[in-house]
């Protein structure tokens, strides 16, 4: 597995032990997470893929602090979030996750440069500093002159570089990406997902949710999802010989 290159003694960012999300439907229970145990390491690119009732969008929330199990425990940078409350898992959220979505969840009345700035807004941080740290994250995705602009000035693709940009300005420890490039043609998949990638060779730890095998090979590991189990968990080259 592609977590073996780190040294044993290296406690994982992210551990799931045990992990089930039962849902009632019915008389019925769906185990839409069903024993999962996962470690991901500081510095991972790791890409979770399932088809759709897999379960992985379950557990990419669990992941994001955004619900909790139903039983087992997860570990955050050594916090067990499994028993929070939710304001104490909007705290974990604010200080160490970022998130890019599919549809870039954007505020629409919001310039791109405030957009960008929500994270650090949450987290308290003044305003000047707040602008100043706004501004850098957009101009490494090279959008510093569309600060003013309003969302839908913008196309998908300059969209998505924005909530890169947000999900990096609040300096989270963990990059959340879910099916990223869901919304965007072939042209722009590929330069958004260059720009997740060199996240990645900068340091950022990145999960990566997704459907798509092929998305999920351009990740250094896949844990693969399947019926609320993980069925493959190794390096990228491993899960191409599938």
């Amino acid at each position: 597995m592609e977590a073996a290159k780190f040294d044993a003694c290296t406690e994982p960012l992210i551990s799931l032990r045990g992990i089930y999300k039962i849902y009632k439907m019915g008389d019925e229970e769906v185990h839409a997470n069903d024993g999962i145990d996962l470690d991901i390491y500081k510095g991972e690119f790791v890409a979770i893929v399932g088809k759709s009732g897999s379960g992985k969008s379950t557990l990419m929330n669990i992941i994001g602090a955004l619900d909790v199990p139903t039983s087992g425990n997860y570990f955050l940078g050594g916090q067990d979030t499994s028993s929070m409350s939710d304001n104490e898992l909007a705290e974990v959220r604010n200080h160490m996750l970022g998130f890019i979505f599919q549809q870039y969840n954007l505020l629409p009345k919001l310039s791109i440069l405030e957009n960008v700035e929500l994270p650090l807004l949450y987290q308290g941080v003044k305003a000047v500093e707040r602008r100043e740290k706004a501004m850098r994250e957009l101009e490494k995705v090279g959008l510093t002159d569309k600060a003013k602009n309003k969302p839908h000035q913008l196309s998908g693709g300059q969209q998505q570089r924005v909530s890169i940009a947000r999900a990096l300005a609040g300096s989270p420890s963990i990059i959340l990406a879910d099916e990223p490039t869901g919304a965007l043609d072939s042209k722009t998949s590929k330069e958004v997902l260059s720009y997740i990638k060199q996240l990645n060779s900068e340091g950022n730890t990145i999960v990566m949710i997704t459907h798509d095998p092929t998305l999920a090979m351009q990740a250094r590991r896949v844990v693969q999802i399947m019926d609320g189990k993980i069925t493959f968990d190794g390096s990228s080259e491993e899960y191409g010989k599938l």
